[in-house]
């Protein structure tokens, strides 16, 4: 094909703001499907996680027809935990759609990604979604994105970036603020005329840079990424190599692909500034150079952001352990880990002095809690400690990362928010009031926003919005009380019954049923007071042949609190552990024996005192 008909652009938006909605909506109008083919909403979203949650966490690749002209479309994550997707993926294209909510206007995780887009000089279309909100602010919203454009350091095309004005779910856009169009043809024009075809250097040697990897159980690794220079034909000799090193890899382009809708379409030869896929290299990663072997010329890959939190992973050793798992060992366990370095290149493993303990780092707690989802629904089965932060030497000054929040609360709940971030280190930027809410902003460290999400639910009565993005890493900030409450421990082994239930309830919290099997030590509830408890949910009325009026009525139990994996990590103390089987989460003690884990607080206590 011509590529002066070629586009590459990638989409970028905050997590809701209704990116894959308008890529399901692009294929629609640019006729991917037949007039009777059956199709589902948010088709890019082919992840079974990425469905329940709502969220973008791979980034993918697609294309789509406009007339002559070839758009290759790469899907971003808008949340900044999966940053390490988005920064590598902007390398393969040449412009980007930023996408902000006609409401409630650009947020931290675009910050991130705009800023990653701008360094890299590209071209830039703002569209203004979801502009059908009876609540749409547009006026607002798009001084906000210049403001962000000139707070990033744009340079003066990119502040002059074309405004689009659209509807996703509707599939209608328009250059007019106040009309909102008949289809996206204002959109399809403005990628074809606004954006620049890839440069195309088809003389010089083939040369491309591995973006992406992909995996299929009959052509193995598949590598992702833009033809930088020159012309790749199926089955001819290729050279794998890495930058900052010699080493060279000879190997054969087997197979070759290009991306049609949603589909990979066979190719006998690709062209620079092509997107493609190439199999038959073993060993090939994300940031590996594939060239010619007559012009051996690694690329630098993107600089990825550096993990700010870590989590031990080990072991399963409960008295339920090997129950329900598949994979249970200390090799299965580091195989897997190992096994997602290869396309997570934003995650890290370190061996630890245990052959049994792994410590995995990640961008945040969501990068992790994905993670660890994935592998429990993979059949693994394991635990993990509570999440911390990593801290940096800066200068010979003690450092941890830094998080800017924003936050979108009602009127009234304002102040005790304020209070709670005020406690947790938080200090305020920016205050903005909307009619009858306000949008705070902060920096807070990382550590002080661990267990406060359900707080601030509780706080909001489930009406606060909060979004957090790595800002920095600034001087350690002291002290942070992480959590208020102690825990309601199992006092035996059993299973847990209606009476025990009744018994225990009255001293906090509960988050098991009747029937739910636990062991000594396993945390079943949370106390209103600092300290731990010890209650016996195992404990059965023993059978009389007395009988009163009222003692045989029916006990009466409260609901119990559901935890999410995320919440049960954000749970977490210190000295606790997060059990993850297929079939269940538990909260359990590091200690599982009672007069043991008395002993160890009291030890360290007397330590502590003679500091």
């Amino acid at each position: 094909m011509d590529h002066q008909n070629l586009r590459n652009i990638a989409i970028i938006a905050h997590v809701d703001h209704g990116k894959t909605t308008l890529v399901d909506e692009l294929f629609k109008q640019s006729g991917i499907y037949r007039a009777n083919q059956q199709t589902v909403d948010r088709v890019m979203d082919s992840n079974a996680l990425e469905r329940e949650r709502g969220i973008t966490i791979l980034a993918k690749n697609t294309a789509v027809m406009y007339g002559d002209t070839k758009i290759n479309i790469v899907d971003t994550p808008g949340h900044a935990d999966f940053g390490g997707e988005v920064e590598r993926i902007l390398k393969m294209v040449n412009g980007v759609l930023l996408l902000v909510d006609a409401f409630e206007g650009p947020m931290p995780q675009t910050r991130f990604v705009l800023s990653r887009a701008l360094e890299l000089g590209h071209k830039v279309i703002v569209v203004i979604n979801k502009t059908d909100r009876p609540d749409a602010r547009v006026d607002e919203v798009i001084d906000e994105v210049l403001e962000l454009l000139m707070e990033l350091d744009a340079t003066g095309e990119q502040l002059d970036a074309p405004i689009i004005y659209a509807s996703g779910r509707n599939g209608t856009a328009s250059t007019d603020p106040h009309q909102l169009g008949t289809d996206f043809r204002p959109l399809f024009d403005m990628i074809v005329n606004y954006f620049d075809p890839p440069e195309t250097n088809t003389e010089a040697p083939f040369q491309m840079l591995v973006s992406a990897i992909d995996y299929n159980d009959y052509v193995g690794r598949i590598a992702v990424g833009r033809l930088e220079r020159g012309i790749v034909k199926k089955g001819q000799d290729i050279v794998l190599t890495t930058y900052g090193t010699t080493d060279a890899v000879k190997a054969k382009a087997i197979y070759l692909y290009e991306f049609d809708g949603l589909n990979k379409k066979p190719v006998e030869e690709a062209y620079a500034g092509d997107i493609v896929c190439l199999a038959g290299i073993e060993n090939v990663n994300i940031g590996d150079t594939i060239c010619d072997p007559s012009c051996l010329e690694p690329l630098p890959f993107v600089k990825i952001s550096e993990p700010t939190v870590e989590m031990e992973f080990s072991v399963n050793d409960s008295p339920f352990a090997g129950r329900s798992g598949k994979y249970v060992t200390s090799r299965n366990l580091r195989d897997r880990l190992y096994r997602e370095l290869l396309k997570d290149v934003s995650l890290r493993v370190r061996e630890t002095d245990s052959t049994d303990a792994f410590m995995v780092m990640g961008r945040g707690e969501m990068h992790l809690s994905i993670l660890i989802e994935t592998m429990r629904r993979e059949g693994y089965e394991f635990q993990v400690g509570p999440p911390k932060v990593l801290f940096k030497d800066i200068d010979g000054v003690k450092c941890e990362p830094v998080e800017r929040v924003i936050i979108d609360v009602p009127t009234e709940s304002m102040g005790t928010v304020m209070e709670s971030m005020g406690r947790r280190k938080g200090e305020l930027v920016k205050m903005n009031q909307m009619i009858s809410r306000v949008r705070l902003e902060y920096t807070i460290p990382a550590r002080g926003l661990f267990g406060y999400r359900n707080d601030f639910m509780t706080e909001t009565r489930g009406e606060g919005i909060m979004n957090s993005v790595f800002d920095s890493y600034q001087p350690a900030k002291g002290t942070i009380t992480r959590r208020a409450n102690g825990s309601l421990i199992a006092f035996e082994t059993g299973e847990a019954v209606s009476y025990g239930l009744y018994g225990a309830q009255e001293r906090g919290i509960l988050f098991i049923d009747p029937g739910t099997p636990v062991y000594e030590g396993m945390v079943v509830g949370m106390s209103p007071k600092p300290e731990d408890l010890a209650v016996n949910v195992c404990k059965k009325k023993h059978i009389t042949n007395m009988r009163a009026s009222g003692s045989d009525e029916a006990l009466r139990l409260t609901p119990p609190r559901k935890m999410s994996l995320e919440q049960s990590m954000e749970f977490l103390a210190d000295d606790e552990l997060l059990e993850i089987t297929p079939d269940a989460i538990r909260i359990r003690k590091a200690i599982l024996d009672r007069a043991t884990r008395l002993r160890m607080a009291s030890q360290k206590k007397a330590m502590e005192g003679n500091k």
